[in-house]
């Protein structure tokens, strides 16, 4: 599968997150702890949007299909850009092709996705979920994933109005047509998507076995807990991250996302996260 981590909050040197912690997602690319595979080289990416919200407001994108762990052009970016909210991925194929277009994240207008996990036995199902893609949207998709499958059926089913909602009726049409066509159990995410000013981020599986998912404590709990860390200083309470996986081991820090539920960041809510149920769209 993929290990992949989104971050909200304070505008950041993307290096600190991507590079300095102890088990950042650089060293996840090559030794990854929880997920199927302990290597992730089969290319990367990462989106970001500009900290002073110049432009027309669409996230900037830089992929490739070379390894992270050795990209000296990812290095040079990650150590001069700085963004308020941005997505890294590193892949490992399920079958699809090492190619620039299958890499994530993925990005339509304002909006970036990135998932990891599966839609099991895709090619049977692959026809019928394209179908149900908005004609005007069918041309944007360039590569052969069925990630970027999901993504348009989610701005087809209305990401631009409802996010939760969007995703939620994605992943109803997987699990009609999976039980349609004789797969159980057909649709394994954990999923993030934003645009430019939230992020959603989604723990979901057919079979309630999901990839891991983690969001981090609020930055001032954190401070509390650890008081001897200066950075925290300097970012505000809203900033939060979530990962396929733990960046360190620090205590107090991480919170594993549960089965079937979805965090809003930065959020309003007084609880954390959400239940994540799919619905028939």
């Amino acid at each position: 599968m993929c290990r992949w981590l989104a971050y909200s909050g304070s505008p950041m040197v993307l290096d600190a997150v991507l590079y300095r912690p102890e088990h950042s997602l650089i060293n996840q690319s090559l030794y990854a702890r929880m997920g199927a595979e302990a290597t992730n080289g089969d290319g990367f990416g990462i989106g970001w949007y500009s900290a002073d919200r110049a432009g027309d407001g669409t996230p900037a994108i830089f992929r490739d299909v070379a390894p992270a762990w050795n990209n000296r052009n990812l290095r040079e970016l990650a150590a001069h850009v700085r963004s308020p909210l941005f997505f890294a991925h590193v892949r490992a194929s399920t079958g699809s092709a090492v190619q620039q277009t299958n890499c994530h994240p993925f990005r339509h207008g304002r909006w970036m996705w990135m998932h990891n996990g599966a839609i099991a036995d895709f090619q049977r199902l692959q026809r019928d979920l394209c179908m149900a893609v908005d004609p005007a949207l069918f041309p944007c998709i360039e590569g052969s994933t069925d990630s970027e499958v999901m993504f348009y059926l989610a701005v087809t089913f209305g990401l631009d109005q409802d996010p939760p909602g969007a995703v939620a009726r994605m992943a109803g049409l997987v699990e009609r047509l999976g039980k349609e066509h004789g797969v159980p159990e057909p649709l394994q995410m954990t999923v993030a998507v934003s645009d430019g000013e939230r992020v959603w981020a989604f723990r979901y599986s057919s079979q309630g076995a999901s990839r891991t998912l983690f969001y981090s404590s609020r930055a001032d709990t954190v401070r509390h807990l650890h008081p001897e860390i200066e950075y925290l200083n300097e970012i505000s309470d809203a900033t939060r991250i979530v990962v396929s996986e733990p960046l360190g081991d620090l205590h107090g820090v991480w919170n594993e996302l549960p089965e079937a539920s979805y965090v809003v960041v930065p959020s309003t809510l007084e609880t954390d996260y959400l239940p994540f149920v799919p619905e028939l769209p």
